[in-house]
């Protein structure tokens, strides 16, 4: 086949074109800029209440200021906002790319941050350092000094104290140790069990944290740090659209709807006292636990993870056995390609697999910026990609385990070689090869939660959406833990099973019988 292609130039010609033109198609055929087809795209990470987050159990309910906002603007423009959520370190990265037409997400205004896009500040806000209650409060950044501040990753916190660092060992003191995580509300987990001394956080956020924390936490310090003042709105560097979008802010202003917005969640001059602290709860709520077990966001969550687990290792399996055929036969380039393939896709972490196809490819090619690529699609596209070089050292293994001699059996019997590998080959590296396809599939149903980084709403994302809503860390961590043990012994169970069914036999128990 692949010489009757290479005979057809106008044809390879024509399908190379064809691609291209899908490739680097427009993504979006805009009026303004902004809205595309009614709609304006945002991107927004639901983990920084009250700006952004989930509102109760289902996943889809994004609330806050910021969601307010962006709905304000969307009827401004007499269009409809389509929220976006995603980990928040891809909203930039998909703002770039184009996904999406503008970041509101709890993003304060820096000129880092404006060297590469367009910012439209909404709301002021400042930084502020928080410890566990009954800290002793800090007159200046140097008292942090030889202690841990956890941050949130993908921030521009981290950068920002590093800078305080050489002057404290300018000064013969010992720097600021920083931590960082990929959420706040880890990192404020890690002052609450007491591996961090602080957290930093913004002042809106913080008064909504007290409330959930019942009264644990306190701000501690309060830096003059001019980058950290203002909230803003974020778009394309270069648009057009960038007098409009501050005209529309403006507007909200002066007609009294962001006064509006700024009540309705405590946000404001009284907000300290509007967010009165409720008694604390005990340890373990078993009411929170026992509902969120049956709770319809988790059972979507564990099917997602049952679901994308599957579809990729069958399609990894698919893709894996003739790369191990061709790597079980004579060298060969196609066999060089399919080593450098192996080789490549082992090295590189999961993480980065599933970051590089959902933000990085839409740079190359625009048309994986459409609607239709969904972070389940990427997903599967990542982990089938990333499985598969797995699983043909599994499936090359057994087959190499196979005598050769098997296939002089069968062309003496007549069979061609795919005969022979379909009756004889297969059926005998199937026993080989299937403990440790099992084995990789359980490794592959955990390994989907990395699948939250991209806002696939599996298993993982479930829970951390409402830890950061509830901070109920021990009831959900401990609903998650339920789900996965029960989908691994289910599993586990299955494998016994499987192996008993296809197991060779137990030449011990043949011999025994002599």
């Amino acid at each position: 086949m692949n010489d009757r292609i290479a005979r057809r130039p106008a044809f390879v010609v024509l399908l190379v074109s064809a691609l291209l033109c899908l490739g680097l198609a427009p993504a979006r055929a805009d009026a303004d800029g902004l809205t595309h087809d009614g709609t304006l795209d945002i991107c927004i990470s639901p983990t920084l209440p009250p700006m952004e987050f989930i509102n109760g159990s289902d996943n889809q309910d994004v609330a806050g200021v910021d969601v307010d906002v962006a709905r304000a603007l969307a009827a401004h423009w007499h269009a409809r906002a389509n929220l976006m959520t995603m980990d928040f370190v891809g909203l930039f990265p998909s703002l770039q790319s184009g996904r999406c037409a503008m970041v509101i997400s709890g993003v304060v205004r820096q000129p880092a941050r404006e060297a590469r896009f367009d910012a439209v500040p909404y709301l002021p806000t400042s930084l502020v350092i928080v410890a566990r209650a009954g800290t002793k409060p800090l007159h200046a950044m140097s008292e942090l000094s030889g202690r841990t501040l956890a941050v949130e990753s993908g921030t521009s916190y981290a950068a920002k104290i590093a800078q305080e660092n050489p002057l404290l060992v300018a000064a013969g003191k010992p720097p600021i140790v920083i931590q960082q995580y990929p959420s706040e509300d880890q990192a404020i987990q890690q002052v609450l069990i007491g591996r961090a001394d602080a957290f930093v956080s913004q002042d809106v956020s913080l008064y909504y944290r007290r409330t959930q924390l019942h009264g644990k936490v306190a701000v501690i310090f309060q830096p003059d740090y001019d980058e950290f003042r203002e909230f803003a709105i974020y778009i394309s560097k270069g648009s057009t659209q960038r007098a409009a979008l501050n005209d529309a802010v403006q507007t909200l202003h002066t007609s009294g709807q962001m006064a509006q917005i700024l009540h309705r969640w405590h946000v404001g001059s009284s907000q300290a006292v509007a967010q009165a602290v409720q008694p604390e709860k005990s340890r373990f709520d078993w009411s929170v636990f026992a509902s969120a077990l049956i709770a319809p966001a988790f059972l979507h969550g564990a099917f997602i993870t049952l679901a994308m687990a599957l579809l990729s290792h069958a399609t990894a399996i698919a893709l894996s056995l003739p790369m191990a055929m061709v790597l079980n036969g004579k060298r060969s380039v196609l066999s060089r390609l399919i080593g450098g393939y192996v080789a490549l896709f082992r090295a590189a972490p999961t993480l980065l697999q599933l970051l590089f196809v959902w933000n990085a490819l839409p740079q190359f090619f625009p048309i994986f910026r459409e609607a239709w690529f969904t972070p389940f699609l990427a997903a599967w596209i990542a982990l089938s990609l990333n499985e598969a070089a797995y699983q043909v050292e599994i499936n090359r293994a057994a087959l190499g385990a196979i005598d050769a001699g098997q296939f002089i059996a069968g062309e003496a019997l007549g069979l061609s070689r795919l005969q022979t590998y379909r009756h004889v080959i297969f059926p005998q590296a199937l026993r080989v090869a299937l403990p440790a396809t099992i084995n990789e599939f359980i490794n592959l149903l955990k390994t989907t939660s990395l699948a939250s980084v991209i806002s696939l709403h599996e298993l993982m994302t479930v829970t951390q959406v409402n830890v950061s809503r509830s901070f109920a860390f021990s009831e959900y961590y401990a609903v998650a833990l339920v789900y996965y043990v029960a989908m691994v012994f289910c599993l586990i169970a299955m494998q016994k099973r499987i192996e008993r069914r296809f197991v060779w036999v137990n030449r011990v128990a043949e011999t025994s019988h002599d």
